[in-house]
């Protein structure tokens, strides 16, 4: 019999209802826009006339979920930066030459006076030793500063490489170091950069990285590529300040010469911080993942030298208590003091993998871009040229939805009918859930969209041309429309699971705009096989309950 549960209609018209709320705001962008703005200002700075009557705007009962808008959509700017990634090479053997003299010349006696040669290669530390003579015990003491290096291509190896040229000692990153170091450097330009783009508060930037030392970086919303780059220069804000407590309230009275600072993880932590830091992050010269005494994933650290006498000093006072690191207003982590550290170096231990070691370090190091970057490519989208291309997006959706039900109406008659009401709840489906997900709408991702308004009668097609078939052999309408879902069920499966599979391909191996195109198909494929086996047919099995056709025409 040709039934449907009454809990699997309740589900469906369930469903249906949800995704039209849920893509309702976007026939109202600009309003409800400006209302999200509002309510995420009045969170953070607090209630003000304008903002109250922007939040007002749009009813708070409502949905008020967007498909946020690309660059090409939007307009704004986008830059390729190249990052300069062989500059970290210098700083890391300046940051190593304190720590090797100090090792020498704790061996005075065998190696002499030490000094190091001022014009040696860019990304080398030469030291010249008085005595050449003890060259071995020289070489064994610059390796014992060797650490493992941190990645899954460099286990085994160390960061240093130390090689002797008669009296002379060259040290100079190992290959798979300079190749963990590569990922690292861009990984921390990348967080730089997201930070800084991020405190403006413009919606859904793409910042990626390409190839080997290269990052793209668009930003809906701006006026000019210009201002991206002053806003990717501004420096970031790293201190160090002592933990007076720790606490779950947000709403904390820190106390006079106090501050309460969020986690940057836990956002239900507060610190409560003495205002006054320690340090900050010019002080900080490294920080590189390594591994405790044990064989933990840790996070070293160096200071430069002022840095390192403050340090060491607070530490010897202060054994037990916490030490907090703040970046942008945010602790990124708060261990415990448990010994004075007095070399200008520190680990930070905890329940690290390797992966979060390296996050961490990465996190410390973002006091500053760690290296130059130059821009290859600059270009700007101007708003006008956004609003053409949704203006062009939308026609192009608009024909296609016209043609394809003009043609199943002709085609298809009442059933046709029922096709064209899934087709429009499917639409609706599919930007409701872009919208829940918070998903980016690019050009591409609008061909997607008609891609989808094509493809989302094909099942239907199949069914209706299968319960045509089913019909000839007079085996009566209800028992002609049962058997046609049936039997087109495993064509309609096949079709849209080799689709789905070609998109995700896309969505994996594609970046940017292929992404976005990908993301709009498969939320499209699973929206028409839904609409299509069960909307269109709760539709016809409705109105075959209320009519109870002898005969049918498809």
């Amino acid at each position: 019999m040709l039934q449907i549960p009454l809990w699997k209609r309740v589900l469906i018209l369930a469903l249906c209802v949800a995704g039209v709320l849920f893509s309702f705001p976007n026939g109202f962008y600009g309003t409800v826009e400006q209302h999200n703005d509002a309510v995420a200002e009045i969170e953070m700075f607090g209630p003000t006339p304008e903002r109250e009557a922007n939040a007002a705007g749009w009813p708070s009962f409502l949905p008020s979920t967007l498909v946020n808008l690309g660059l090409d959509l939007r307009g704004g700017a986008q830059l390729l930066a190249r990052v300069h990634v062989q500059d970290v090479y210098a700083d890391r053997m300046e940051a190593l030459w304190p720590e090797a003299r100090s090792a020498l010349v704790a061996n005075r006696d065998q190696v002499g006076f030490v000094e190091r040669i001022e014009d040696a290669p860019e990304g080398t530390l030469q030291i010249r030793i008085q005595n050449a003579e003890a060259m071995t015990a020289a070489l064994e003491t610059i390796r014992g500063l060797a650490q493992p290096v941190v990645s899954l291509t460099g286990v085994g190896a160390t960061d240093i490489l130390v090689t002797a040229n008669g009296s002379v000692l060259n040290v100079e990153l190992s290959p798979e170091e300079k190749l963990a170091t590569d990922n690292r450097t861009v990984q921390q330009a990348l967080e730089i950069i997201r930070r800084r783009i991020d405190e403006v508060g413009t919606r859904e930037p793409v910042i990626q990285r390409q190839g080997a030392d290269r990052i793209l970086i668009q930003v809906p919303g701006v006026g000019s590529a210009e201002e991206v780059k002053e806003l990717i220069g501004t420096p970031a804000r790293l201190t160090f300040h002592p933990v007076v407590s720790v606490t779950g309230d947000p709403q904390a009275i820190p106390g006079p010469g106090n501050i309460i600072v969020q986690d940057l993880e836990n956002e239900g932590e507060f610190y409560i911080l003495e205002r006054a830091s320690i340090l900050s992050g010019d002080d900080l010269t490294d920080a590189q993942p390594s591994f405790d005494q044990n064989g933990r994933p840790a996070v070293s650290f160096r200071f430069n030298p002022s840095g390192a006498r403050v340090f060491g000093q607070y530490t010897s006072e202060n054994v037990g208590a916490l030490f907090a690191t703040v970046l942008d207003d945010r602790v990124v982590t708060a261990p415990q003091i448990r010994e004075p550290i007095t070399g200008g170096s520190g680990q930070i231990t905890g329940n690290f993998s390797v992966e979060s070691s390296t996050e961490l370090a990465v996190l410390l190091r973002a006091g500053a871009l760690p290296t130059d970057l130059t821009f290859l490519q600059e270009s700007t989208i101007t708003p006008t040229l956004g609003e053409q291309s949704i203006r062009a997006g939308g026609k192009a959706c608009l024909i296609a939805f016209a043609a394809v039900m003009v043609f199943m109406g002709l085609a298809y008659g009442l059933f046709g009918l029922f096709a064209n009401l899934a087709l429009i709840l499917n639409v609706a489906l599919l930007l409701g859930a872009l919208s829940l997900i918070g998903a980016t709408l690019t050009l591409p991702g609008i061909a997607g969209i008609v891609l989808t308004i094509g493809m989302a009668v094909d099942a239907n097609v199949l069914v209706f041309e299968r319960i045509r078939e089913e019909l000839k052999t007079a085996k009566g309408p209800s028992r002609a429309i049962q058997l046609g879902y049936e039997k087109a069920l495993s064509a309609i499966f096949d079709a849209n699971i080799t689709t789905f599979i070609t998109a995700l391909i896309l969505f994996t191996l594609g970046s940017g705009p292929v992404k976005g195109f990908a993301v709009t198909l498969m939320f499209g494929i699973a929206t028409s096989v839904f609409t299509a086996i069960f909307v269109t047919r709760l539709f016809i099995v409705m109105w075959f309950e209320r009519r109870r056709p002898r005969t049918i025409e498809v």
